[in-house]
């Protein structure tokens, strides 16, 4: 059992006895020894294989370990089916996502616009002798010098991406 479990995992991971032996710091002849059974690994070596084999040492000795068989054309093309659809399905969501999220920014921006029209700038009429008003209105003129400078074009941006992100028909 622990000899085929040997072999089996050994060649799951498509490494030869040769290989194994190299991992291991021992001759490959003592790796055929343990694949045929003739000798057995002491507990330290045991523990070494489980993890050059990355698997556990109750799975070496354990069940017999059935060789996976090689995947025939049709079971790969089903799990490529699978993946591109998984990918198609991604590439959907994230342009829905993006789609919605520039749609959110162009309102945003129209709402900016609206609510600075309306209040005209306020900080106009303020009283500056106060410190605390003078920096507010001056990051008010500031924040407002900004954005009317930079949203507009933002927002052509933000309709651009809209209409290439949205869905055709």
């Amino acid at each position: 059992m622990l000899n085929e479990n040997i072999k089996a995992i050994r060649k799951s991971k498509g490494l030869s006895q040769q290989e194994l032996a190299v991992k291991l710091n021992v001759v490959r002849q003592t790796v055929s020894k343990w694949e045929q059974g003739l000798s057995v690994p002491d507990s330290d070596m045991l523990i070494s294989i489980s993890e050059a084999l990355e698997t556990p040492v109750s799975t070496l000795l354990g069940e017999t370990v059935i060789e996976p068989e090689a995947d025939d054309l049709k079971s790969i093309s089903a799990k490529l089916e699978v993946i591109n659809l998984q990918l198609a399905q991604r590439k959907t969501t994230r342009k829905r996502f993006l789609h919605w999220l520039l749609i959110s920014l162009c309102a945003a921006i129209a709402a900016i616009f609206a609510a600075l029209f309306i209040l005209e700038s306020p900080y106009l009429g303020w009283d500056y002798s106060n410190p605390e008003t003078a920096v507010l209105g001056v990051g008010f003129h500031a924040f407002e010098w900004l954005f009317i400078r930079s949203a507009p074009i933002v927002l052509i941006a933000a309709i651009v991406g809209v209409f290439l992100t949205r869905k055709k028909m």
